[in-house]
């Protein structure tokens, strides 16, 4: 297991003999740097022959402590700030990517309002079953927590319900798993009725087999007036027990609020077929969290969505209608943001508002270009598109941030990825170029008209402004006369109007 520091002082300075498998930076000791353990995958050993250094060390990760000169500096928590360690198993891929996986972990723990004091790592073919980490680790990890005076383990993984009461036990401190400090950030975040009952319902979803029960003591008498307190003949026993009739209210609480959503989204499909009924073209911007996409959206619709450098600001889906150059009208979405591993639960919950991107005629994939590994964004979030059938849907490709990116590896991600569209929403750079690929992109206009509107029919003009491409148009005496590319079921109705020429 390794060992990651996230504060200047390492409680563990000095070497000590019954804790010859970690490995700290301590000049009596042999110092384990990023360069020595970021190994590609030709270097990796067999399956079943890990490295014993790397099985037996706890590494520390370097950079990773929070440091706040005010508390105020987190605005999600209105509590006291937790304490926490990470902790996480990595199985698979390079030293790099374990590293990276953790630096995300402690940007989730600090959106939740947590202080970062410790991030460890440890290498693994597979989690243990019991404890997650191994029962040695495990215990390695009580004595950091101790001397650090965490009260939280936030472990890089899902764990079940087993693992977190064992890891626990041998902690002595609170242990939370990546499902549940995301659910717990989508809960500080939620602002409408709608995205709070998603929320809600993702999380009774994940709570619901973890819940502990207290045994007998807390069990349910049988009721009725014969045979003494025990409710008498045929009604003697424990009875319900506290926790099944927990999971009793849970499921009704679940059940009413599935009943809530589907009536919640009734609304947002009348205005989804109202806009196909118009044919208006409808764009998603998706992507992985903080990856720029609610700022993107304010460059391009001046819609004045918050915007903040934190993790899963946006929840609520926001549809604002935008024009190209030539005066076509489209809408574009902004949704929330994904994350790698993100919890099933929060799929199916927010599955309504996901058709937003399911249904669109073109998806913008944002990508953040200053991220270390933006290649694994793109995974995710495609991983995440197929979940919900979007997989289908356009997609064109933005590289946002490229103010703050690496010119190397915006260099490599210009090689892999042709066609994209490199960005900056903070300063307008690359703007320009988008909207001319999103012109493009946009399903072509079926039919080609030259028509004399009547001046009482403004409705028609209106419509041909809104969802066609006016080529010219002039004013007679008779009417409006237009020549323009619009829908084939708008081309319908104005083939009444229809006339020789312009």
């Amino acid at each position: 297991m390794t060992r990651t520091a996230f504060n200047d002082h390492d409680p563990f300075d000095g070497h000590d003999a019954d804790r010859d498998a970690i490995v700290v930076d301590d000049a009596d000791t042999d110092v384990v740097t990023f360069a020595e353990n970021r190994r590609g995958t030709d270097d990796l050993p067999d399956q079943g022959q890990l490295e014993l250094e790397d099985r037996y060390a706890l590494r520390r990760v370097q950079g990773l402590s929070t440091e706040l000169e005010d508390v105020t500096e987190v605005e999600y928590r209105s509590l006291r700030l937790e304490r926490v360690v990470l902790i996480g198993v990595w199985t698979s891929g390079t030293q790099l990517d374990a590293d990276n996986s953790l630096v995300e972990l402690k940007q989730l723990a600090e959106t939740a309002g947590a202080m970062v004091l410790e991030g460890l790592t440890q290498r693994r073919s597979k989690p243990d079953p019991a404890t997650y980490v191994g029962s040695g680790k495990a215990a390695e990890l009580r004595d950091i927590v101790e001397s650090t005076g965490a009260d939280t383990v936030i472990c890089d993984g899902e764990l079940t319900p087993g693992q977190l009461r064992q890891l626990e036990d041998v902690v002595k401190v609170k242990v939370v798993d990546r499902t549940a400090l995301i659910l717990d950030i989508f809960a500080q975040h939620a602002r409408s009725r709608e995205g709070k009952a998603q929320v809600e319902l993702a999380q009774l979803t994940y709570l619901l087999p973890r819940l502990r029960g207290w045994g007998d003591s807390l069990s349910r008498q049988g009721g009725g007036a014969g045979g003494g307190g025990n409710g008498g003949v045929g009604l003697r026993g424990p009875g319900e027990t506290k926790i099944e009739t927990d999971r009793r209210r849970i499921n009704a609480k679940m059940a009413k609020l599935r009943r809530q959503l589907a009536h919640m989204s009734v609304a947002r499909d009348v205005k989804r077929d109202q806009r196909r009924t118009r044919q208006v073209p409808a764009v998603a911007i998706a992507g992985y969290t903080n990856a720029g996409k609610s700022s993107l959206l304010n460059r391009l619709t001046g819609a004045g969505v918050l915007v903040e450098n934190a993790l899963f600001a946006t929840l609520d889906p926001t549809v604002r209608q935008a024009r190209t150059p030539d005066g076509r009208a489209f809408t574009l979405s902004d949704t929330v943001g994904f994350v790698r591993h993100l919890p099933h639960q929060l799929v199916e919950a927010f599955r309504s508002t996901l058709e937003e991107v399911a249904d669109a005629d073109l998806i913008l994939h944002v990508v953040d270009g200053s991220h270390p590994d933006p290649e694994q964004q793109l995974a995710s979030v495609r991983e995440v598109l197929a979940d919900i059938e979007a997989s289908d849907v356009p997609e064109l490709v933005i590289i946002n941030k490229v103010d703050a990116a690496d010119p190397t590896l915006l260099k490599q991600l210009r090689t892999k990825l042709n066609g994209a569209v490199e960005v900056s929403a903070r300063t307008g750079e690359g703007i320009d170029e988008l909207i001319r690929a999103v012109t493009e992109a946009l399903p072509v206009l079926d039919r080609e008209v030259v028509v004399l509107v009547p001046y009482e029919r403004g409705d028609l003009v209106s419509r041909v402004y809104q969802e066609g491409r006016i080529l010219k148009e002039e004013h007679t005496g008779d009417g409006t006369a237009l020549h323009a590319w619009v829908p084939q079921m708008l081309a319908n109705q104005l083939d009444e109007y229809a006339t020789a020429a312009l």
